[in-house]
């Protein structure tokens, strides 16, 4: 057995959600002089630029969490303000994106899966994006793990869907049939001026939670079951973001996937798997 095949047999043998919920722990804990080394040595790892951070130095943090969810310098991410255009939500690498292709998109070379079963199994909540456009963005555990709204938007919907927690890198996309249809995610609905917009937190091995800036941390009850909250559009529980607010956030690293419908608006020609993204650039254009 090769390397590759025995990381993929390792994380279908390891107890997933156990190991996550254990560093998830540890994550959240101030633990002194023992964070800040945890810290040091992640950053040296994985070569994380902290002349971007609000707090440059390690020693800032109390949580490995407060961390790894660190603040960037204001402006430092310019964002793309023009009403054409449809910005990057996160720091990453584009995975894939294309069309939604009879309810089907695009895992890796070789694999699609259905986009009903990503975003929680009901036609009604598929209907509007068949035809459309998807796309898929991988966080590396050295990115930036805020998410930010592409375009201004309402929140209409919140799907939680319990699963399993298989790591989200390269190789297993390449290897784990349907795997962002299989583990944890929180879909979130928004109306927006292209009409409705799917945005995807997909959770992963060690990611210890998912949050949403209306929500916080997204931990319903245990189980099987899928759970799912309607919000206003007008009053005082309506949810309204621009473009470039932050949305949500990953405690460890994940992926991120768009959805929008037919004929609302195309990705860049310079946008394409393996293509660095940068939170606020442009990323498609806003069909007329």
């Amino acid at each position: 057995m090769n390397l590759d095949k025995l990381k993929i047999a390792l994380q279908y043998a390891l107890p997933k959600h156990a190991v996550s919920r254990l560093v998830g722990k540890l994550a959240a804990a101030e633990a002194g002089a023992l964070t800040t080394t945890l810290i040091k040595l992640f950053i040296k790892q994985y070569k994380i630029d902290m002349s971007e951070a609000l707090h440059e130095d390690p020693a800032h943090y109390k949580t490995f969490n407060e961390f790894f969810t660190r603040p960037l310098k204001p402006g430092i991410r310019p964002l793309a303000e023009e009403a054409s255009i449809v910005a990057h939500p996160v720091d990453g690498a584009i995975s894939q994106l294309g069309d939604v292709v009879d309810g089907q998109i695009i895992q890796a070379k070789g694999h699609d899966y259905s986009l009903q079963t990503l975003l929680g199994g009901k036609e009604s909540d598929v209907e509007p994006y068949l035809g459309g456009k998807f796309a898929t963005i991988y966080l590396a555990p050295k990115d930036y793990h805020r998410i930010h709204m592409p375009l201004d938007g309402t929140l209409k919907k919140m799907i939680y869907v319990p699963g399993d927690l298989f790591s989200v890198n390269p190789l297993t996309a390449q290897n784990v049939p349907n795997l962002f249809a299989r583990n944890e995610r929180v879909v979130a609905i928004f109306d927006t001026e292209i009409g409705p917009l799917a945005m995807v937190l997909v959770g992963a091995t060690i990611v210890a939670s998912i949050e949403t800036i209306w929500a916080g941390t997204v931990t319903p009850p245990a189980g099987k079951d899928v759970f799912s909250w309607d919000y206003p559009a007008e009053g005082d529980n309506a949810v309204k973001l621009k473009k470039g607010d932050e949305m949500g956030r990953f405690k460890l690293g994940s992926t991120v996937i768009l959805a929008w419908g037919e004929d609302k608006a195309d990705f860049l020609a310079n946008q394409l798997p393996e293509t660095v993204t940068r939170m606020g650039t442009p990323f498609a254009t806003i069909r007329d």
